[in-house]
């Protein structure tokens, strides 16, 4: 009995010490907890990590770390501001006439812009087995034979590594592989706008591939050239655009003209690799302050810092550029310190909201999103609109970041419908009156938690030609009332229907209310609420909407052509420039004129905008610039082909420990600037995370109490068994 309480004892004190030393339910590897880690999650594998084919934003999260275009935004200054990356300065610009000789910028005779990119000398890859190369500089694994295969399941099975210096036919290459129509790069159509030969060179390499690969042949780009593209030296590369087009250089800092070695292109073409899923697609190659050290799309993704990374520190600012950029002193606390600092990245498969909400609180993971199901224990909205943290959070230590996106989700009219669309002052006073009614503001109280703003104009904040207060209200649809933008009344909304020709919504030609029709995918039961809100916004003018759902190749059809009336639709900046937002309401892109290929879905055209968007496209952003965006904002509010919808605003949890957070919304590649303190990290999961032992100490001395009595009937029985033998 005294050896069974000595026993119970002791696991007693093992239980009460560990209790304090280690979390019992941590997800983690508790010696990954303890050093400069970062904690994250995925809830859809990425399908594409080739940086030519990928334009998702879940795959950018991942490659964005790995590969690295020319340019880069800086991390802290807003506006947002372009700088080298693998590049010793800014791209020089030169403008050409069309016999190719220099001109001035401004002169008429401009037919092509030039730009020079000088190259770093310092940058080299990850160790990788494409680089490996015997005496003769031939590619040791360029061949692998059946027998090599046989050992070969992944990247680690290979027995040698290596890695070379960046050259500037790498990006030269990568321009070459978007030219190939086979690796379906989506930004191929309108780069072939832009530079010179790329057109005539993708249909030759496309052909060229085609006979490529019907003879299980490798395609090795090396011999091909692109007219617009020359290599000057390994460290200089210039291109050539047709024309002036400033927003050139917003493309190179994405992941379309990031770097591609021959070497591993060639490596990952090889039969045996892909039939092993071993395919650049799969396992990137580049440069960046992070590589692909795991990819297991079942489980976990992880990062690892790249150990030939070259030198990039800290962005610094002086204190007038603080001041300039709205820049706190705690983003600057690394300012000069070498990049990065986090040393590993782990993505864990999360397929559900709530068990991820959970160990984000438990402090199992660095950073989360807010989801419908979490937002109201996160956050609080004061009786002005204001979002905070909710107390529960604030206690935790935990930080809400916000930002606008520089997005718009709209409800379009479509232009070429006899019913909403034209330009006689009817059809505008009808679609002015179904824009006030619409009321934004209820919508994004509604339905996004007041996540979003409602929109003045195609154009987000954060994009030049914004303007924030009375300047940038739209008058058409609102009133500035005492400082604040006020939604015109209903009576407003009223009188421009009856003016439209429909008094209380019924038309005054036939006699009948007026029936508008409304396209979308929202086909759930989840989506009966907005719809019925929908509804409910056309019913205040006695108008009625037809919802006709359908799946999305069809809406998509019906959109391309012409055929739906109303319908939503969004655009995401691709780079933050005005001519990305005011180009979805240009006439030469409507998608009617274009076999649906035209990005203007409403199929506005009107002259005027068409002609000052021309003038506008190419300019730089000045006060004339902005000047001409007015104008266009002025006409398209008047004409409302839209009704602007929302600028949604995008919520970020991290915890305290995790530092030099900030949202960016056009940058990729951040994580490199982040930090983690871990002794903070096991300290607070410690805190929050203590095992509940009582039960198991009760447990304990139930076992005990009822060990007794059986002892004693045990002690008993033995008694009385060794008194019957001595008698």
């Amino acid at each position: 009995m005294i050896r069974l309480f000595k026993i119970l004892l002791l696991l007693l004190c093992l239980v009460i010490s560990n209790s304090y030393a280690i979390v019992w339910n941590n997800p983690h590897d508790i010696s990954k907890v303890k050093q400069e880690v970062l904690f994250s999650s995925f809830s859809l594998p990425p399908r594409h990590l080739d940086p030519v084919i990928s334009y998702s934003a879940n795959e950018w999260a991942i490659i964005g770390q790995i590969y690295e275009p020319p340019l880069q935004y800086n991390y802290l200054k807003r506006p947002y501001t372009l700088e080298p990356l693998t590049l010793t300065k800014m791209p020089t610009i030169r403008y050409l006439d069309k016999d190719g000789n220099r001109v001035d910028e401004s002169s008429n005779e401009v037919m092509f812009s030039e730009y020079r990119l000088d190259l770093r000398k310092d940058v080299k890859y990850q160790n990788h087995p494409s680089f490996v190369k015997d005496a003769e500089g031939r590619l040791v694994y360029g061949a692998l034979g059946e027998d090599e295969l046989k050992t070969i399941h992944s990247l680690d099975d290979f027995k040698r590594t290596a890695t070379r210096t960046l050259v500037v036919s790498d990006y030269e290459y990568a321009i070459k592989r978007m030219a190939v129509r086979q690796n379906h790069s989506p930004i191929l159509d309108s780069m072939q706008e832009y530079i010179v030969g790329l057109r005539e060179f993708s249909k030759q390499i496309t052909e060229i591939a085609k006979e490529k690969k019907k003879s299980n042949q490798t395609l090795d780009l090396r011999p091909y050239s692109i007219s617009g593209v020359k290599v000057i030296d390994d460290y200089t590369l210039t291109i050539r655009i047709k024309g002036r087009y400033p927003q050139f250089l917003y493309w190179l800092t994405m992941n379309f003209f990031a770097p591609i070695p021959w070497e591993a292109d060639l490596f990952y073409q090889q039969s045996g690799l892909i039939a092993k899923n071993l395919t650049l697609n799969w396992f990137p190659v580049g440069t960046g302050a992070y590589f692909l050290a795991e990819n297991n799309p079942n489980r976990q993704m992880r990062l690892l810092v790249n150990p030939n990374y070259h030198d990039e520190r800290y962005p610094t600012l002086s204190q007038e550029e603080m001041e300039k950029y709205s820049v706190s002193k705690v983003l600057l606390k690394d300012a000069g310190l070498k990049l990065p600092f986090i040393k590993e990245i782990i993505y864990s498969l999360e397929k559900e909201n709530i068990p991820l909400w959970n160990k984000f609180l438990q402090g199992y993971y660095d950073a989360s999103g807010i989801s419908s199901e979490a937002f109201d224990q996160a956050v609080q909205i004061s009786s002005t609109g204001n979002m905070g943290l909710s107390d529960e959070m604030r206690a935790k230590g935990i930080e809400l970041k916000g930002s606008v996106q520089p997005s718009i989700f709209y409800l379009a009219f479509n232009m070429a419908d006899p019913v909403v669309g034209g330009y006689s002052e009817s059809a505008k006073k009808l679609r002015q009156a179904i824009s006030i009614a619409q009321n934004q503001e209820e919508y994004i109280s509604i339905f996004t938690n007041e996540r979003g703003i409602a929109a003045q104009g195609p154009i987000p904040p954060g994009i030049f030609g914004y303007e924030e207060g009375e300047k940038g209200t739209n008058r058409v649809v609102y009133d500035w009332v005492e400082g604040k933008r006020v939604r015109k009344s209903l009576a407003v909304a009223k009188k421009l229907l009856a003016e439209a020709g429909y008094p209380n919504g019924v038309s005054k030609k036939t006699g009948k209310p007026l029936k508008l029709y409304y396209d979308t995918t929202a086909t759930g039961p989840d989506d009966r609420t907005l719809m019925d809100w929908r509804r409910k916004q056309f019913d205040k003018l006695g108008i009625q909407l037809v919802i006709r759902a359908t799946d999305y190749n069809r809406f998509q059809d019906k959109v391309r052509k012409g055929k739906a009336q109303l319908f939503s639709w969004g655009w995401n900046a691709d780079y933050p420039d005005p001519e990305n937002f005011l180009f979805l309401l240009y006439g030469g892109n409507a998608a009617v004129d274009t076999n649906g290929a035209g990005i203007n879905s409403s199929n506005y055209k009107n002259p005027e905008f068409d002609r000052l968007f021309n003038e506008m496209k190419t300019m730089k952003n000045t006060p004339e610039r902005m000047q001409i965006i007015k104008k266009m904002l002025t006409i398209v509010r008047e004409d409302a082909p839209w009704i602007w919808g929302v600028h949604p605003k995008s919520l970020a949890l991290s915890h305290k420990w995790y530092t030099n957070v900030l949202p960016h919304a056009m940058a990729n590649n951040t994580l490199k600037y982040k930090r983690i303190d871990a002794d903070l990290r096991v300290k607070k999961q410690q805190e929050w995370n203590q095992p509940v032992i009582l039960p198991l100490i009760l447990l304990a001395l139930c076992v005990v109490l009822m060990s007794f009595p059986l002892y004693r009937a045990y002690q008993n029985r033995q008694k009385a068994v060794i008194s019957r033998e001595e008698n």
